[in-house]
């Protein structure tokens, strides 16, 4: 499978801009996630994420965890990694049922996508570097960015409607889908109300409510069972219930979501995005160890 062994090396910043986001959190939701789990690596992990980031990121792996949205363009094959479509309404997860593309395809999607691309990267410390057979530039970004994914609950959605892609409904007066109310909306709605519109304040009081209000989980947000690195089954049986219980729920096609909507389900938002930086930290402190 062709995602399994790509070593193929774009200018990545260069090519980041070209394209519009489509999939996943949105930009901000995004740099959240990596910008959280930058500052909760080991020194290990720290290293080596500073010589795998492209040059132009400056050392900071936020600026572009975005990246593996754009590439979709280039690398078609990666569209079906970013998310797992489930049985319509069932609510569950199971790997070999559901871990598939359009064709049918196993191991395609984005919780086989990271199990993947943790492998890949745990070949960085083999002595010889010319017996690497990755890009783990690529691989970098592409698990930093699902693992991002894959704590978006309409990301682990509904076959039928797309992880409610196909689901018309106006935030406000705006006119969208519901799953792009969970990629932006409800992000860019909390930064205009409580953060002056700038993502770094919401990064800092999600790192505060790590530190405090959820003090007590987040050692079991970091853990994996067995010897694993990542375990991605956990995130998304997670995301499915989150979905039902909180994406999906009281909506129809037509719905007009406003206050409360937004004032249920940013809490929501903010805990996913603070297990999706902390789980992405504790996985690449595993993988460097």
């Amino acid at each position: 499978m062709e995602y399994f062994k790509l070593n193929v090396f774009l200018p990545i910043v260069a090519f980041l801009f070209l394209f519009p986001v489509v999939h996943g959190w949105g930009l901000d939701g995004h740099y959240t996630v990596c910008k959280i789990a930058q500052s909760r690596l080991s020194q290990a992990a720290a290293d080596a994420v500073e010589k795998l980031l492209p040059e132009s990121a400056n050392g900071d792996l936020a600026s572009v965890c975005i990246w593996a949205d754009h590439v979709k363009f280039r690398y078609h094959w990666s569209s079906a990694l970013h998310y797992i479509d489930t049985p319509d309404n069932l609510c569950t997860y199971q790997y070999n049922r559901d871990c598939k593309d359009e064709n049918g395809v196993p191991d395609r999607c984005v919780a086989g996508a990271i199990n993947n691309y943790t492998d890949q990267l745990l070949s960085y410390n083999i002595a010889n570097e010319n017996a690497i057979t990755y890009n783990l530039t690529e691989s970098l970004l592409f698990l930093s960015h699902f693992m991002g994914d894959i704590h978006q609950p309409l990301h682990v959605g509904f076959t039928s409607d797309r992880g409610a892609n196909t689901i018309d409904v106006h935030w406000y007066t705006r006119k969208t889908v519901l799953h792009h109310v969970w990629d932006s909306n409800i992000i860019e709605t909390a930064e205009e109300r409580y953060d002056d519109s700038n993502v770094d304040e919401l990064v800092d009081a999600l790192q505060k409510n790590i530190s405090t209000g959820w003090a007590d989980q987040v050692k079991s947000w970091e853990s994996c069972s067995g010897n694993k690195k990542a375990c991605p089954d956990i995130y998304a049986t997670e995301g499915i219930k989150a979905a039902c219980a909180w994406a999906y729920k009281g909506v129809s096609e037509g719905s007009t979501l406003e206050d409360d909507y937004f004032l249920t389900r940013f809490p929501i938002v903010q805990q996913r995005l603070a297990q999706g930086g902390v789980r992405l930290a504790a996985t690449l402190n595993r993988i460097f160890t």
